[in-house]
């Protein structure tokens, strides 16, 4: 997926683009999900910077503009982490505040499902933009096999996790997680076969916290997928 950048001519209407993805996808959950939701569009309309994608504020000045206390602040942000929708970029030290970025490619997967409830202009605006790109470096004469079709679904955790990566973009999961085979658990990480050097590469650099995320939400007790090769 391309992610949408808001700078540049079109920044306006990126960053309405992103925050109405955010505000469609609240409103069709739980008071749980609302509220965090909301608490994220208040961070990110008054204190994100946009062009260098950091959040640099600290738990006092989030409990103020929440209205809550700081034990509050703690335990949804953590929420926005195990999400993805929110990462450290730089661990705060020395009295200094932590630097946070948003995972909007994530965000963008999350709330996907309710574009449609803001309208079809919006799905095709907004799905054209974020529609993937193969960015990566990749040979232009090797093309990855479409293997989701006669590939029967496994089972288990890495089943389940299959069922997320195809939802998420069915086209993507034929082409690179289909091929891979389920190699185990040992402790919190899941080894997944690729079928050639190749394809455990390109997931490695390029897709890795995608498989990583649908791994740790279909089980919280596995934070880590290696790749290997026969």
């Amino acid at each position: 997926m391309q992610v949408i950048r808001a700078v540049g001519r079109e920044a306006a209407a990126k960053k309405y683009d992103l925050l109405s993805a955010m505000m469609a996808h609240g409103l069709a959950a739980d008071k749980h999900r609302q509220r965090l939701v909301l608490r994220l569009m208040a961070l990110i309309t008054s204190r994100y910077n946009w062009q260098r994608d950091e959040l640099t504020v600290g738990q006092r000045e989030i409990a103020r503009l929440w209205c809550v206390d700081e034990r509050t602040v703690k335990r949804e942000m953590a929420k926005l982490r195990v999400l993805g929708w929110i990462e450290i970029k730089q661990q705060g030290a020395r009295g200094r505040v932590s630097v946070l970025g948003l995972n909007l490619e994530r965000i963008l997967l999350d709330t996907r499902p309710e574009w449609a409830n803001i309208g079809p202009d919006f799905v095709e605006r907004v799905g054209g933009a974020s529609q993937r790109v193969e960015a990566a470096p990749e040979p232009s004469n090797v093309v990855p096999l479409r293997r989701g079709a006669g590939v029967a679904p496994a089972e288990g955790l890495w089943g389940a996790a299959q069922t997320r990566l195809a939802a998420e973009d069915r086209a993507l999961f034929d082409a690179w997680f289909a091929g891979l085979a389920d190699g185990g658990i040992a402790g919190d990480c899941l080894t997944l076969v690729a079928p050639t050097r190749f394809h455990a590469n390109y997931i490695q650099t390029h897709l890795i916290e995608r498989l990583r995320m649908a791994v740790a939400r279909s089980d919280a007790g596995v934070r880590q997928v290696r790749l290997s090769t026969p």
